[in-house]
């Protein structure tokens, strides 16, 4: 049986990972390059993203600096990315904002609009953008088992404890975007399926705990611990790999049965 991480053709599949600067996407980064697939890493932060993709096991992998809130930077870099390396196969698309203040998010009368709308240009338009440059591609030029993975939250699933109202409504933008991409795909033989995680151990979830609270934090989880980045990377291996071709329009819940449903 070949690898899923190998297509057809025999030529290593290419995944497109933003957010891969640090904390989540740069362990879905270091779990897929494990596994073979070639990984270009893109991130807001140049510097971290090649550091990340510097870690990297493997070969053919890259980084690039891409700003996903903004449309020049997405379409840019995306076609970039194909002219050197090849059609991507797979996006995730990890990069995330969350504004705390003091480590504590500010209540909905407390909320500037600038806050408001830096946030939803980066989980929702970031999210639309980076998947429109994906479908628009894979117009032009098919490749076998296309696959996106976006990124909710559990937040949006429980209005939220530690995130912002920005927050939120941003993530539950994303889980019906999902389904809406998810339906419009479909008949390109690519799948659209999401990722809610719940607290997972990064540098995000800890600057809205004080020191000491992740133990308290673990306590309310029925597994008894916080998710770390490779319990959100093991689902996503799967999502994308060839076994997971009759699953769309989905939303994972990787939380420790901290939200079950």
């Amino acid at each position: 049986m070949s690898s899923p991480a190998v297509s057809s053709n025999g030529a290593m599949r290419h995944v497109l990972i933003t957010g891969a600067a640090q904390g989540i996407g740069a362990g879905v980064a270091r779990y897929l390059a494990s596994r073979g697939y070639r990984i270009a890493a893109a991130d807001l932060n140049e510097a971290s993203c090649q550091a990340t993709v510097n870690g990297l096991p493997g070969s053919g992998h890259s980084a690039w600096r891409m700003d996903v809130a903004q449309e020049p930077s997405v379409d840019t870099t995306f076609a970039a990315i194909e002219a050197e390396h090849g059609p991507v196969d797979a996006i995730v698309c990890a990069a995330g904002i969350l504004i705390l203040h003091e480590g504590e998010r500010r209540l909905i009368a407390d909320t500037e609009l600038d806050e408001w709308e830096l946030t939803h240009a980066v989980n929702t338009r970031g999210t639309f953008l980076c998947t429109r440059a994906f479908v628009r591609a894979r117009r032009l030029r098919a490749v076998d088992h296309g696959r996106i993975v976006t990124f909710s939250s559990c937040a949006a699933q429980l209005g939220g404890y530690r995130s912002s109202s920005a927050y939120i409504s941003s993530k539950a933008a994303v889980l019906g975007y999902t389904k809406a991409l998810a339906r419009e795909t479909a008949g390109m033989g690519i799948t659209v399926n999401g990722i809610a995680p719940g607290l997972i151990d990064t540098a995000m979830l800890r600057l809205s705990m004080a020191p000491g609270q992740e133990a308290a934090a673990a306590a309310n989880i029925p597994l008894g611990r916080l998710g770390q980045p490779d319990d959100i990377a093991a689902a996503i291996a799967f999502l994308i790999s060839p076994e997971a071709s009759y699953i769309t329009g989905t939303m994972t819940d990787v939380n420790g049965g901290y939200r079950m449903q």
